[in-house]
């Protein structure tokens, strides 16, 4: 993906103009929010409705967190997206867009927390919750998701309360889709994110 390598080659980028700084990162008692840019690809097979194919197409969107380190290397993570509004194409068919806006609850293991290293890689886990809203196809109705969610990522410390950073996410995201009432199946979203943006750290 050129996003991925993009985000990839600023990060490095980064961390050789700030080599000769010495900062702390993520220690137990720091609360953080993260802004930033995130693109979400959606699995290829997206089901069936009423026996046709389903496409739903990859979107970008401005993404958000917060979070809170109730352990140098453990945290509770809060983050999504704003609202992607997705194209929706059955059987060949341009059927209308949906809005998706996905909520994250995590837990965050942070190896390197509470060491003076720049450089913080992460893993979590948790639950995912998404939305779904603004139906342009009239009667068209698609039930909200919960699911598993997994991310991993890397911070790079600039100064003790600003770090620059990447991460993927993957969420389990089915949901049942009816028309007027009537079920039509389940669409399989599952998308993976990747994203980049700064975080502040208090």
């Amino acid at each position: 993906m050129k996003l991925t390598r993009l985000i990839t080659a600023t990060a490095f980028a980064t961390a050789g103009l700030v080599a000769a700084q010495s900062a702390m990162a993520y220690q137990a008692g720091d609360l953080y929010v993260r802004g930033g840019i995130a693109k979400s690809e959606v699995s290829d097979d997206n089901g069936r409705l009423a026996g046709q194919p389903l496409d739903v197409s990859d979107e970008r969107g401005f993404s958000y967190g917060l979070g809170y380190q109730f352990h140098d290397k453990l945290g509770v993570e809060l983050n999504g997206t704003q609202d992607m509004e997705h194209d929706l194409t059955l059987g060949g068919v341009d059927t209308g867009s949906v809005d998706r806006r996905p909520v994250n609850l995590m837990v965050n293991y942070y190896p390197l927390g509470g060491s003076a290293s720049r450089v913080q890689p992460y893993v979590g886990a948790g639950v995912n919750y998404t939305y779904f809203n603004d139906e342009s196809a009239p009667g068209l109705d698609i039930d909200a998701s919960w699911g598993a969610a997994g991310q991993v990522g890397v911070d790079l410390a600039l100064t003790d309360h600003l770090l620059v950073g990447a991460y993927a996410n993957y969420a389990d995201v089915d949901a049942d889709v009816a028309l007027n009432g009537n079920d039509l199946g389940e669409a399989e979203i599952d998308p993976v994110t990747v994203g980049g943006g700064v975080t502040y750290r208090f």
